[in-house]
């Protein structure tokens, strides 16, 4: 059989063992686009990331020589028999957003670079002084225009050498003067250079060497280019014409000038148009776009509180200091004193208490009766800006780190870059401007550009716009049409990030690769996923193997093959319980097949909670694309906030309610986006953010350690009688601390065995055998049962266990009610999923004592969910709602949405054209809402005509 006139030839993985895999065989078909689902847990990612991807890598770098793979450092083997069939491997996974504030959309994709290449070699320079383009001359031209413009006039010929710059100058007139050079023009004054010469060092000053005086005549022309030549050498490519008899200067350069003015660009390269080069980036943020400032309500949060009191932040309560001393003195200077509450104190007196006085302060103190002190005072601000400075200690770097906000430069306003790069121009627009436009305007403006170039400019520009349109067009191939060039990489979510690499990897044109894909669809509304499906068949049709771990129904049944990974997570799941075409995977009976047949389902709540009566309300959200948006939220129920992509959903959510919550009950630092005002705060006493990140940093970390059994478990171990009489306390159960944990593998239960050039090996403690215990430590056993042992137990396992002590059964019992009964107690948290660890966090909260005021906020939970998954997720919000807790949750998945009692819709489409609420209320309401994108699709699943 052959596709695109290729053997269907396989990849063949046979044996695999990686984490939960059961020694399994596969065969995925070359040039199709494969899908490897299951449930959360079952081996997925083992599959394709940990076994596939994990040995293409290797062996790419098995090609190196020794010595490179010594440097480069080589990846462990995975745990399989043997992999053939395996082309070159390239994986495109969700965790790969770029967190450099200097990374962006533009610079990700490289549409940014080709820009500048534009800008570089067909743009019009300006002159930022007077906005008049710029020229540029020969030598020669410039010859004639002086022979045409002085004929017969006597001139000066000058070489500017410094403008408007402060120095005293005095080695460059020495320089000037060994040279043999007798005048020059300082401030406009022709002077003598004279020995020891030098000016007023704190003054502005402009310098021009005087290099020649003579009047203009043709039968001079050779004395003149001579001249002009000097002048162009001293002056660094420029020259000056004065006019001797009415002091008319005229500027002349080789490069990019300003004839008016004198002003001089250096001619345009593309690391001019960077704003990650210091050619190109703005002088005041260094090309961030951004400068921290100190914010003065920081520092006086609550105006009503007097000095004393402690109104000033950073100072607190009144001490019998100098500080408090010389603010004193200001106080008393303006007519109010230290007890005067901050509101009441003239702007003037906060003015100088917060940047200083040059003023001599009369210090009056308590324990001095005379009143000599006469002591200058720099203010705040000056105090808090030296702490953040290099050299102090990071722990004052953060004190002063929370009287700063971030804000806009208010030299290059946002552009990152500099005002000579700002002004050159193709078609009436700078480079930033073209980054601030989103996808699909910039394409549209980019497809038009020939209709407003001159031939000769559309020839440079011709093949750089062709590059640059093709990298856009597959953009909004994947749905990325709201999105602009100059958005930083760090604020796109996984799925918005790995749909720009997609993009970035069709542009590459590459075949006969193997593309690994996580979960493409994640942050992707169901209008836009068939873009996303046709853009993987692109891929493969192009001659590429494409294997994506994913659960969207769509993409399912338009791949060509599909892989079932179970039947069910952890222990129970890591088999392969089919493999073969979508049309036979719906006569199939596994978990999977019976929601794509639809024999199973998650059903839709025969009522909607309409909430305690109660309402958070948010006035005149205006941050990123929000459009002054008023919303209600009803607390007390499960409020799904929909849209299609770059609706406005995370700016409204996560960057405007989110931090309003936090800082309110925690004084959280991060600042929310602009808004007016906020009203329901009294009914809210706890703001509870779930993701998908992991619980912790370190292999130590555990569902045990995140959930706080631990501590429990071993206060058990702690109460037996053999730990009494040997005197143990907790900590002695504790493989974090010296005293019980096995000191020779430091209580990882493994020992790294470094092989230079070949990768390291982790090996079995040869003192405890893995168990991360001493020997004296497992001797204690509870039921049989040593503390090595209770962490090596499934969640399962352990409700049993401990079936008869309450403390540590709530605990695990929420566990095994989220679905996570098959993962260990002291499972490393590094190698659960995404969709584990927030089951962990939401069991976490279920378990603590609940005030029923408390606000959950989840973004996307049901990324790397199965349906079955999703279900018992659905089952968890639920028991959060029912407690009376209000759970906000933004999502695209139907059965998510389907399921919740109030909507919130945002829309109608992503970027400029979005922002809006376009509909609120219950599912079936939003459903016959004819202006909702997300109406048609939830009509249909809903079953509503």
């Amino acid at each position: 059989m052959k596709l695109n006139g290729k053997d269907t030839e396989c990849v063949t993985v046979l044996g695999a063992r990686v984490h939960n895999l059961k020694n399994i065989d596969v065969e995925i078909p070359h040039y199709k686009l494969t899908v490897i689902t299951g449930l959360s847990g079952s081996g997925k990612s083992s599959l394709a990331f940990d076994t596939i991807f994990a040995e293409g890598q290797r062996r790419y770098l098995e090609t190196f020589s020794a010595y490179a793979r010594n440097m480069l450092g080589v990846l462990e083997r995975p745990d399989v028999d043997k992999i053939s069939g395996l082309n070159p491997v390239i994986s495109i996974g969700q965790k790969t957003t770029n967190k450099n504030p200097r990374s962006t959309v533009g610079t990700t994709t490289e549409v940014y670079d080709y820009l500048r290449l534009l800008y570089a070699r067909a743009s019009e320079a300006r002159s930022y002084l007077t906005g008049k383009p710029m020229v540029k001359y020969s030598v020669e031209k410039i010859l004639s225009l002086i022979l045409k413009k002085y004929d017969g006039r006597r001139i000066y010929i000058l070489a500017p050498l410094v403008k408007n710059r402060k120095g005293h100058y005095k080695d460059l007139f020495e320089q000037l003067r060994k040279k043999g050079y007798i005048n020059v023009r300082i401030d406009g004054e022709i002077k003598e250079i004279t020995f020891g010469m030098k000016l007023d060092r704190y003054k502005n000053h402009s310098v021009e060497l005087v290099v020649d005086r003579l009047k203009v005549a043709a039968k001079d022309a050779k004395r003149l280019q001579d001249t002009a030549e000097l002048a162009f050498k001293q002056g660094n490519g420029q020259l000056m014409i004065l006019d001797a008899d009415t002091g008319e200067a005229g500027y002349y350069s080789k490069t990019l000038m300003d004839p008016e003015t004198g002003l001089s660009y250096l001619d345009p390269a593309p690391h001019n148009f960077s704003f990650n080069s210091p050619q190109g980036a703005c002088h005041k943020c260094k090309g961030l776009g951004y400068v921290n400032i100190i914010d003065r309500d920081k520092i006086m949060p609550d105006t009503s509180l007097s000095i004393r009191n402690g109104g000033i932040l950073p100072l607190g309560k009144y001490k019998n200091t100098l500080i408090f001393w010389q603010i004193a003195a200001i106080c008393e200077k303006y007519g109010v004193d230290l007890d005067t509450p901050l509101n009441q104190v003239p702007d003037e007196a906060i003015d100088d208490i917060m940047n200083g006085t040059d003023e001599r302060l009369n210090i009056k103190t308590e324990t001095l009766s005379t009143s000599n002190y006469f002591l200058s005072y720099d203010g705040l601000v000056k105090y808090i800006e030296l702490q953040q400075q290099d050299g102090t200690s990071s722990q004052a770097q953060k004190w002063a780190g929370q009287f700063f906000s971030r804000a806009e430069c208010p030299e290059c306003h946002g552009d990152r870059l500099n005002k000579e790069a700002l002004h050159f121009y193709v078609n009436d627009k700078d480079i930033a401007q073209l980054s601030r436009m989103d996808i699909a305007e910039l394409r549209d403006w980019m497809a038009d550009l020939h209709n407003h170039m001159s031939p000769t400019k559309w020839k440079i520009a011709q093949e750089i716009v062709k590059e640059i349109l093709s990298r856009l067009n597959f953009m909004l191939d994947v749905g990325l049409d709201y999105v602009s060039l100059n958005r930083a990489s760090a604020t796109l979510s996984g799925g918005e990030s790995q749909r720009i690499r997609l993009a970035t990897q069709i542009g590459s044109q590459l075949v006969n690769v193997l593309y690994i894909l996580d979960e493409p669809s994640i942050g992707l509304h169901q209008r836009d996923n068939q873009r996303l499906i046709d853009s993987l068949k692109k891929l493969r049709d192009e001659g590429n193997t494409v294997i994506v771990v994913e659960h969207d129904k769509d993409m399912m049944l338009q791949a060509d093959y599909i892989v079932d990974i179970g039947p069910k997570a952890g222990r129970k799941g890591g088999n392969v319980v089919f493999a073969g075409t979508p049309a036979q995977m719906l006569k199939q009976h596994t978990i999977t097949a019976s929601y794509l047949n639809g024999t199973t389902c998650i059903e839709t709540p025969a009522t909607r909670r309409s909430g305690n009566g109660k309402k958070l309300v948010l006035h005149g959200c205006r941050g990123n694309n929000l459009k002054n948006v008023d919303v209600e939220l009803p607390l007390g129920t499960l409020i799904c906030v929909t849209g299609v992509s770059g609706s406005g959903k995370s700016s409204l959510i996560n960057a405007t309610l989110q931090p309003i919550l936090s800082q309110k009950l925690y004084r959280s630092l991060t600042d929310p986006l602009p808004y007016e005002s906020v009203e329901g705060l009294e009914h809210i006493d706890k703001v509870v953010t779930v993701d998908q990140s992991p619980l912790g940093r370190t292999p130590r970390s555990n569902p045990a350690t995140y959930t706080g059994v631990f501590a429990d478990i071993r206060n058990v171990f702690v109460g037996l009688p053999e730990a009494k009489i040997r005197g143990y306390k907790p900590g002695r159960f504790s493989f974090n601390i010296s005293g019980g944990r096995c000191e020779v593998c430091k209580g990882n239960g493994y020992k790294t065995v470094e092989m230079n050039f070949l990768p390291d090996v982790l090996v079995p403690c040869e003192a405890c055998g893995g168990k991360r215990y001493n020997r004296e430590t497992l001797e204690v056993k509870f039921k049989g049962k040593s503390i090595a042992d209770v962490l090596d137990m499934t969640i399962n396992q352990a409700v049993e266990f401990f079936e008869n002590i309450p403390t540590i059964l709530n605990k695990i019992k929420v566990l095994q009610d989220v679905g996570l009964g098959y993962i260990k107690l002291g499972q490393p948290s590094s190698t659960l999923s995404g969709g584990e660890s927030q089951r962990v966090k939401l069991a976490a909260e279920l378990s603590k004592k609940d005030t029923g005021k408390t606000v959950f906020i989840l973004d996307e939970p049901t990324t790397g969910l199965h349906f079955e998954d999703i279900k018992v997720l659905m089952g968890v919000l639920n028991r959060l709602v029912q407690k009376g807790n209000t759970v906000i949750v933004i999502e695209h998945n139907l059965d998510v949405i389907k399921c919740a009692d109030y909507i919130i819709d945002m829309g109608p489409e992503g970027g400029r054209n979005g922002g809006r609420v376009v509909a609120t209320g219950t599912p079936e309401q939003v459903a016959r809402n004819p202006q909702s994108v997300t109406a048609r699709f939830l009509k249909q699943e809903l079953g509503l005509k």
